[in-house]
């Protein structure tokens, strides 16, 4: 089932097994009810998270997309938006590039921590679970997350999208499952299975 229409962002999240029941379109479609518009976003977070921003010749954070493709990659994720749920989908999507470095990651990470305003900022949990998302990302066989056309597929349920693009199941179900009994006070994490 589709969270309410009326139900606030933070409590918004269409978990991995809903997947089969709902194709992309109508999750964007309900996550367009509580999810920020772009202009709604911060510039900092825009220059560093929007490849519009880059610089021609300049990567500063592989695995950049818009903020489309970005609710997009939540609802094949299985995410929320709540901090942990945004550092999962950014570091999965960094990780899957498989072009990441320790270094890259680190800076992404000072900037979420330290520059990101109010809602945005990463606390030290949120950190580890983007750090844990870069490292699935990386293992994992789907294609790089920024790399797709979503668009193609908004009529696919999630569960034959996530097939199409090599997403495993099984490997975001494990982690969760890690995720939840290490953060037990966390509603991002405790919803997640």
């Amino acid at each position: 089932m589709l969270p309410a229409e009326d139900c606030h962002w933070q409590d918004w999240h269409l978990s991995l097994q809903a997947g089969q029941h709902h194709t992309l379109r109508e999750v964007l479609a309900n996550i367009r009810n509580v999810a920020a518009n772009s202009e709604d976003i911060p510039l900092i977070i825009q220059l560093i998270e929007n490849p519009k921003f880059k610089i021609p010749g300049v990567t500063l954070f592989n695995g950049a997309v818009d903020l489309h493709d970005h609710d997009c990659i939540h609802a094949l994720l299985g995410r929320g938006l709540l901090s942990k749920d945004e550092a999962f989908v950014i570091g999965f999507t960094m990780g899957s590039t498989n072009r990441v470095t320790a270094a890259e990651s680190k800076l992404y990470a000072f900037a979420a921590k330290y520059l990101y305003p109010g809602p945005y900022k990463f606390d030290d949990e949120d950190i580890q679970v983007f750090k844990d998302a870069v490292h699935l990302g990386y293992i994992s066989d789907c294609v790089p997350l920024n790399a797709v056309d979503y668009r193609q597929y908004y009529d696919l349920s999630l569960t034959q999208l996530r097939s199409e693009i090599g997403i495993e199941t099984d490997l975001l179900l494990a982690y969760y499952g890690i995720e939840k009994r290490r953060y037990p006070g966390s509603k991002a994490s405790k919803r997640l299975l």
